[in-house]
């Protein structure tokens, strides 16, 4: 029998997710039935959705139960295996949960797929968070040559992929990153042909300064008061693909009413398209164009991407903590075993 870590939501927040809400609990595996995996948790990815998880608040994805398993992929090896499509030792890709050791259906696991980048690839740049900045610019963002795309969080692994694809369209990259460390690495190691700190007092105004022909796709994932920046400088039929809205992941309140009417005019006045999505509703579509078009690009260095790698399975709840507060510098990635 073997026994297992797992990390379960012990309270639900309220505003900013603290260590209490956590608690870390050992059980015992079930035997592995038929079509059945056993599997040894190696990463597991820590990504901003997971705090609307955390709530009980209607979303597009059930909330995890109090006492239940918080939920996340991972990256594993097959330690058991009763299905014929997986042998002992395989690597793959899973939605076990902040787990040490899982025992899963085997239908619902992916053979890794990296294209020689290292496994932790496969929850980034290769992964859910990479396929999301794909899909958002491919389906509704449609980038055009000579266009301006503007993306927050651009050091992130949605925003820095975002960005270069952007790039690679013929367009030009304006980044908005936090701080002088990610700002340096979104313009000299991703090549953005811009970059803006929104912690800057002049923020607005230098973002109008980067952006002198307006902006055409505007990716958005953070909200508040970058977005307040970036609506006036919406071009006329300027798209919006909106994946994520970080800044009031931890809000307690409604927020500024001001902002709906302002968007609203705009959108009116100046054609814009906005669409939210979420990125499984194109996965089955456009996933396997995604691994064949960006897998080699992500292996011969064409397209750059940045890990934050945190070692030790207990140190999960702090890293995501930190991962809302932007504390994070790269794709968040916990070490298990």
């Amino acid at each position: 029998m073997t026994t297992a870590r797992q990390i379960v939501l012990a309270s639900r927040p309220h505003g900013a997710p603290t260590a209490e809400n956590f608690r870390t609990e050992e059980i015992t595996l079930p035997q592995v039935g038929d079509g059945e995996l056993e599997l040894k948790v190696t990463y597991l990815s820590l990504d901003p959705y997971m705090r609307g998880r955390m709530s009980a608040a209607k979303s597009y994805a059930e909330p995890v139960p109090v006492d239940g398993v918080m939920q996340g992929e991972t990256v594993a090896e097959v330690t058991v295996s009763r299905h014929p499509d997986f042998e002992v030792g395989d690597l793959v890709r899973a939605h076990t949960g902040w787990c040490t050791h899982a025992v899963v259906p085997a239908d619902r696991v992916r053979t890794l797929q990296t294209h020689g980048a290292p496994a932790t690839a496969a929850l980034g740049v290769l992964g859910m968070p990479g396929f999301t900045a794909y899909a958002g610019m491919t389906v509704i963002g449609r980038p055009k040559k000579g266009e301006t795309v503007v993306v927050a969080a651009a050091s992130g692994p949605v925003g820095s992929m975002v960005g270069q694809l952007a790039q690679l369209a013929g367009a030009r990259a304006v980044g908005i990153a936090g701080g002088p460390r990610k700002c340096a690495f979104v313009r000299d190691e991703l090549g953005f042909d811009a970059v803006v700190d929104h912690r800057d007092p002049d923020f607005a105004a230098q973002l109008a300064e980067a952006c002198p022909d307006g902006v055409d796709v505007y990716y958005e994932n953070v909200g508040g008061t970058v977005w307040d920046a970036v609506l006036p400088l919406l071009n006329t039929f300027a798209r919006v693909p909106v994946c994520g809205l970080v800044a009031q992941y931890n809000a307690t309140g409604t927020g500024d009413s001001d902002r709906l009417p302002a968007t609203m005019g705009a959108v009116l006045a100046k054609s814009l398209l906005i669409r939210g999505f979420i990125q499984n509703e194109f996965a089955d579509e456009y996933y396997p164009q995604f691994l064949a078009e960006i897998g080699p690009k992500v292996a011969d260095g064409t397209i750059a991407y940045r890990e934050d790698i945190v070692d030790g399975f207990d140190n999960a709840p702090e890293a995501f903590i930190g991962l809302l507060e932007g504390k994070n510098f790269g794709k968040l990635v916990v070490k298990v075993s």
